[in-house]
């Protein structure tokens, strides 16, 4: 794959033409803020939303014909770059077989045959359509198999849009919580409780006061998506234990973190064993597939086994399982774990060290191949109030600064960033270049 930019000018990249424009302004017309996912309308970054065309390996083209190196990756679940030549090669022969049954297949049956037999604490699981689903899902089966109604998560944790998990923390006692969108009633609100991360006193202040009501304690092991927030072991482990003792589910959201971190996820490197885990993700191979899973007495739950309802048309999609296969199956072979945190190692340190060196107020986070730049702060950012205040207006002119020199970031200074296998030394090399220039042209060196 080559290295080199498009033959047009370097001072059009980043600016949305009149065919962008055109394009949002029809957008808006007819989708709410012009957009079908709310990050996507770069309202965190100002301006005009770039629109693609097409998408090949770790580059972005643009409808303008321009190319960008593209560090969101469709927010995680391309491991392997856009359009893999060899899951090319499977859905192509998939949309040529069948786009979908709505009825029983043996591909699904093969997906879920893999994973199980590669994750143990998943014993049966069952395939939906996207994260927010399976998470939705998993808490019904908490609440049925404990016959309570509460669920605690944590501030700065992100679960998908389903009612009960758009919720912020309150003011009074320990987990109460408000609801963090129009629509959602109080008493749906009300049956969600939160606690603060990094912080086992939260934990155990709410289960104190609301331990026998609680069925299932829900968390990102490794938050990432109001930016890459590091969590001590200790604060995960007691709060395992603290729900073990009072007899609730432990549920592991692991959409983006599954497979991504590791085969088995956080759940592997942290070596603790859920009661249910969600996936979604790389499991699809950058089609629309999510997963909700763990032991066999819970899932046993679900209809048609049992009394807990679920449904979907379009689950377990023919093209989509056959490309998570496919994805998977390659990552394993390849060794794509150590090879991805080695790379983003390099990437990461090498622009800490530049940074450092100039002596600019950046940082760049990193776990596995996730990674997270942000105004430098002299702590590990465990939760949302140790970001640095003006983090995300530092974000939106680094990010606009870094598109004009063709380097792309999710529009928001609190989505994290992918790499993939895709990222070549040359690209990472121009896109390590371009990052700096980015930065020093934001924040002048002193």
């Amino acid at each position: 794959m080559s290295s080199t930019k498009t033959s047009k000018a370097p001072s059009t990249l980043g600016s949305a033409g009149p065919l962008d424009r055109e394009l949002f302004e029809r957008s808006l017309r007819l989708s709410p803020g012009g957009v079908h996912s709310p990050v996507r309308a770069f309202k965190s970054v100002g301006g005009t939303p770039l629109f693609f065309r097409s998408a090949q390996g770790a580059l972005l083209t643009s409808v303008n014909g321009e190319e960008y190196i593209d560090f969101c990756q469709s927010f995680g679940p391309l491991m392997l770059g856009h359009r893999d030549p060899e899951v090319s090669e499977v859905v192509r022969e998939a949309i040529d077989t069948a786009w979908s049954f709505g009825a029983c297949e043996p591909y699904s049956l093969e997906l879920a045959e893999w994973i199980t037999s590669r994750v143990p604490w998943v014993e049966m699981l069952r395939f939906v359509s996207s994260g927010t689903e399976a998470v939705m899902s998993a808490l019904r089966v908490a609440r049925a198999a404990t016959g309570r109604s509460r669920i605690l998560k944590f501030e700065g944790c992100y679960h998908g849009h389903a009612d009960s998990l758009l919720v912020k923390a309150g003011s009074g006692l320990a987990g109460e919580s408000a609801s963090s969108s129009a629509g959602v009633s109080e008493n749906v609100a009300s049956e969600t409780l939160v606690a603060s991360l990094d912080d086992e006193e939260s934990v155990r202040a709410v289960f104190a006061d609301r331990g026998s009501e609680i069925a299932a304690v829900i968390l990102e092991p490794q938050p990432a998506n109001y930016g890459l927030l590091l969590q001590r072991r200790e604060f995960i482990e007691e709060t395992v234990n603290r729900a073990r003792q009072h007899g609730a589910l432990v549920i592991f959201d692991e959409v983006i973190s599954g497979f991504r971190v590791a085969m088995g996820g956080m759940a592997e490197v942290l070596d603790i064993r859920p009661d249910l885990v969600t996936y979604g993700k790389v499991i699809g191979g950058g089609f629309p597939v999510g997963a909700y899973g763990g032991r066999r007495d819970l899932m046993e739950m679900v209809a048609p086994s049992g009394p807990v309802y679920q449904a979907g048309t379009l689950s377990a999609n023919p093209v989509g399982m056959r490309a998570g296969l496919a994805t998977l199956q390659k990552i394993e072979r390849v060794d794509a774990f150590a090879h991805l945190d080695e790379r983003t190692a390099r990437f990461c340190d090498g622009l800490n060290a530049a940074f450092e060196q100039r002596g600019l107020p950046v940082y760049v986070t990193r776990t596995a191949s996730l990674f997270w730049l942000h105004a430098k702060t002299d702590k590990v950012i465990r939760r949302l109030e140790d970001i640095p205040a003006g983090h995300a207006e530092q974000f939106a002119r680094i990010f606009h600064a870094a598109l004009k020199r063709g380097v792309y970031f999710a529009p928001s200074g609190y989505e994290v960033s992918f790499m993939s296998l895709a990222h070549t030394d040359g690209l990472l090399e121009r896109a390590s270049k371009d990052i700096l220039e980015a930065v020093e042209e934001v924040l002048p060196s002193p």
